[in-house]
């Protein structure tokens, strides 16, 4: 989005006839589609081959290694998403003074979301409480906590 000439290119190409108008993200799925299709179609020969005879063997093999093939794909992306989340997020925290790289290949986002953080004012002759936004982000391996700059 931040490269304008990209951006000019990228429309080109993608209202060429050639492109049938499909996006480039369409083009970046269509191997995860096939691949899950071959799955499918792997499934079938199975159904219909001999039970015992070497055409089952051989497809049965495929299969298994058509599944973890699987299995890697979508294990890559999970890892691609997290590492995305873990950018988005350091863009919007700022720290004060960096304590730990947020950004890690073992690291990963568990679960983020806003708190109300009471405080209790026991000073004044009447308890007084205020109330304050945190918001919590639950990494793999640590706990963070943050609140909105004001």
């Amino acid at each position: 989005n931040g490269n304008a000439g990209f951006q000019q290119v990228l429309e080109r190409l993608e209202s060429d006839p050639v492109c049938q108008r499909l996006s480039l993200k369409s083009f970046l799925i269509l191997p995860f589609q096939r691949i899950t299709r071959l799955k499918l179609l792997l499934q079938n020969i199975l159904k219909r081959t001999r039970p015992g005879s070497v055409e089952e063997v051989q497809a049965t093999q495929a299969y298994d290694a058509l599944e973890k093939l699987i299995k890697d794909c979508n294990e890559n992306v999970q890892r691609m998403k997290s590492t995305e989340e873990l950018i988005y997020l350091s863009q919007k925290i700022e720290f004060e003074c960096k304590i730990f790289p947020l950004i890690s290949q073992s690291r990963r986002l568990v679960k983020c979301g806003e708190l109300t953080a009471l405080d209790f004012n026991n000073l004044s002759p009447k308890w007084k409480v205020t109330t304050r936004p945190i918001y919590l982000h639950l990494f793999n391996d640590r706990l963070l906590l943050s609140r909105p700059k004001e």
